[in-house]
């Protein structure tokens, strides 16, 4: 019955993002239908088999082991707070933010990053029938972040139509950064983590194919990659440390924002209605939450671990679903976590635009201009994706 449902689901999705189409004229079936393919291919590689358990597992001994050289610079510094007992979240999470950025920033100095998201880019392009900058912009989003990605193609973005931009902005929201990829398996299982990055990847191109079609005349596809002034191997280390610090300070003044905005608004609901505002948005996305493949028991308090992550951030729904309260099943938990890992939220729609305005006022005020269409179809990726997942799972 799940399968059947997981199907509906899949449907509805896909007949969404077709009826909100800027142009259905435009949508070509085959890229979309050799995406889909490789979306189950994929998930049912490193979900189901022994091969992808392997690698996971590898690549999760990889973060973890970073996870532990992060936390010697942090007990370093906050020895006296960190070891005493349950250490606070900022210092178990976020601070390892700083070290895995000043990774990124090496392997992009010695020209590794910048060469493995080029190919790949272009690669990626020849596959989803798309450009060869929005392929780019796929890859290097996941890896560089939301906002920092359209640094590396600011000398594009004078020339790109508001179209381009619309597609490149639903990519940035789908995935989410590699410099916080460990923070996010500190908090659920590495195996979901992954499997979403590489589904939300497909998805976005999937889903931005439907919502945001068009067609690129041959002298516009093109792809140049803007890199910072050559810098000393120092000057480059202390400056995506700093940028790290920086992120990992972001999060946290939003959590505790967002968490005590939480707190306060489930207070009041609760007195008035004798439900909190939380339970009441998981009523609301039940049905939603149903359509992924979870079963109805289960479906509001996964709808409201859903929507939490939408008016909030992922960090704070993933934080709700780590304190092991929620009693799922291991599918639930599956489709939970893959659906929470991204950055489609209402606070990212000013992420992006105010990092593209930084770079040019005219862009950023385009992205800002089709902000909810953005939003709504990088919230479709996440739930395509976890469709996806339920039905493999």
């Amino acid at each position: 019955m799940s399968f059947i449902i997981g199907i509906i689901g899949l449907l509805l999705v896909l007949g969404l993002s077709y009826g909100i189409s800027s142009n259905r004229k435009e949508i070509k079936l085959r890229p979309l239908l050799v995406m889909l393919v490789l979306q189950f291919l994929l998930g049912f590689l490193l979900l189901r088999t022994t091969f992808g358990t392997t690698l996971v597992g590898g690549l999760a001994n990889v973060f973890a082991a970073l996870l532990e050289f992060a936390q010697a610079g942090v007990s370093f510094v906050f020895g006296g707070i960190a070891n005493k007992g349950a250490a606070p979240f900022f210092l178990t999470v976020l601070m390892p933010i700083v070290f895995i950025s000043a990774i990124i920033g090496i392997l992009r100095y010695i020209k590794i990053l910048p060469l493995f998201m080029k190919w790949v880019g272009l690669g990626l392009s020849k596959i989803n029938g798309l450009g060869k900058l929005e392929s780019y912009n796929g890859i290097a989003s996941a890896i560089l972040g939301q906002s920092e990605v359209f640094i590396s193609i600011k000398k594009e973005l004078p020339f790109l139509s508001e179209k381009r931009l619309t597609t490149m902005s639903i990519s940035a929201m789908s995935t989410v950064s590699m410099s916080i990829v460990g923070s996010y398996m500190a908090l659920l299982e590495p195996r979901y983590v992954i499997t979403a990055l590489v589904l939300n990847l497909f998805g976005g191109f999937i889903i931005s194919s439907l919502v945001n079609p068009y067609q690129l005349a041959q002298q516009e596809d093109e792809l140049l990659i803007e890199e910072s002034d050559q810098q000393t191997f120092f000057q480059m280390l202390g400056e995506y440390i700093l940028d790290g610090f920086h992120v990992a300070i972001t999060v946290a003044a939003m959590l505790i924002g967002f968490v005590a905005l939480i707190a306060m608004i489930n207070f009041i609901f609760s007195k008035i209605t004798g439900l909190t505002f939380q339970e009441i948005l998981g009523y609301l996305f039940a049905p939603l939450a149903f359509m992924t493949g979870i079963p109805w028991d289960e479906a509001v308090s996964a709808g409201s671990l859903m929507a939490t992550k939408l008016v909030t951030n992922e960090f704070v729904a993933m934080t709700e679903l780590a304190k092991g309260s929620w009693h799922f099943s291991g599918r639930t938990t599956a489709i939970v976590s893959v659906f929470l890992v991204s950055f489609a939220n209402f606070s990212s729609i000013g992420i992006i635009s105010g990092a593209m305005k930084g770079l040019n006022e005219e862009k950023g005020n385009l992205v800002a201009k089709n902000g909810l269409k953005i939003l709504l179809s990088a919230t479709l990726v996440s739930f395509l994706s976890a469709i996806v997942t339920g039905l493999i799972y």
